[in-house]
């Protein structure tokens, strides 16, 4: 299966007092990698799609398990897979692995949306054709 692939590196402000990444954090992460997929896979600015186009992908549902800490200084890969392509919804797998072991493993879905109206639009076809690239097999 293909998938997006790209690296973070866990700053000592995102850790928390027990020296492990603060949970909310991971939210971040989780919207920069979203970007940079946009940019790195998909072939544009996310912030250009939003400014420009009026396009935006708000987030509708997310689950996230956490099954081992990040820690100041950890670098862990993320790998990106699609679980959903529809007309306009969009579910997306991020998967953080450390040394070989996943630590972090969420699912989220967002809505493509003309954001004068937050009305659902079918995603452009060029669009699609790049997250179908790197969907998860049945």
């Amino acid at each position: 299966m293909s998938a997006f692939t790209t690296l973070i590196q866990v700053r000592f402000g995102h850790v928390d007092p027990a020296g492990i990444a603060y949970f909310p954090r991971i939210y971040d992460y989780l919207h920069d990698v979203f970007e940079e997929l946009w940019e790195q896979h998909v072939g544009e600015r996310y912030y250009r799609i939003l400014c420009d186009q009026k396009i935006g992908f708000p987030l509708a549902h997310s689950e996230v398990d956490f099954q081992r800490p990040l820690r100041f200084g950890d670098r862990p890969i993320v790998r990106v897979t699609c679980f959903q392509l529809g007309r306009s919804s969009l579910g997306l797998r991020y998967v953080f692995e450390l040394d070989g072991a996943v630590c972090v493993e969420a699912r989220q879905t967002t809505v493509c949306v003309e954001l004068d109206t937050m009305k659902s639009m079918a995603m452009p076809d060029k669009w699609r054709a790049r997250f179908e690239a790197i969907r998860e097999k049945p």
